[in-house]
Formats: structure tokens, sequence, C-alpha cells
């Protein structure tokens, strides 16, 4: 979940600088953040296409807590059973049994 928020802050700053107006200043912890989502990833013991895969899972569930708890949008049920579907996704792809 750390992995997601530093991505999902590191595109949120430059969209508040976009489109609201707010500081270029953003950008440098956007920039930040960008920096360690890149290195979070890094530290995820399975194989790179397979951790972003189900990776996409977890952000689709932190994107709609941001939603929810940053931006004051209430997930509608459709938002949430979507989460639940993407998470469910993400479990398939990380515990499936491996054979070496």
């Amino acid at each position: 979940m750390a992995t997601a928020v530093a991505e999902i802050v590191g595109c949120y700053l430059p969209y508040l600088w976009l489109k609201q107006g707010q500081s270029a200043w953003l950008l440098i912890p956007a920039a930040a953040s960008l920096a360690l989502f890149a290195w979070l990833l890094t530290l995820h013991p399975t194989a790179a296409g397979r951790t972003y895969a189900a990776y996409g899972g977890v952000y689709i569930f932190v994107a709609m807590l941001w939603l929810w708890s940053v931006e004051g949008v209430r997930p509608t049920a459709w938002d949430v059973a979507g989460s639940l579907v993407a998470l469910a996704g993400m479990a398939i792809i990380m515990f499936a049994p491996r054979h070496a």
C-alpha cells in the first residue's frame, strides 16, 4: 500500500499544479514521491512483471481510498465492487501455486 500511496502522491501533486493552479514547487515532492515509488517496487521479491501486475490491483484499491479520504468523494458501490475484483485478481496472481 505504501507503494501505491507514493505513486498517487507523485501524480496528484502535479495535478494540483496543472489543474488547480497550485505552486510549481509541488513538483519537487512529486518527483521524490515517484522516486520512492520506483524504489519500493524493487523491494518485492518476485518477478518484476508479476509484481507490477499484482500491484495494479492494490493501486486500484488505494486509489479509491484516496478518492474518499483526500478528495472527499465517496466511492460508489460500483467503485467498491471494482476494487474488490481487482484485489481478488491480485490475490490470484500472487498466491497461485508456482512450480520452480
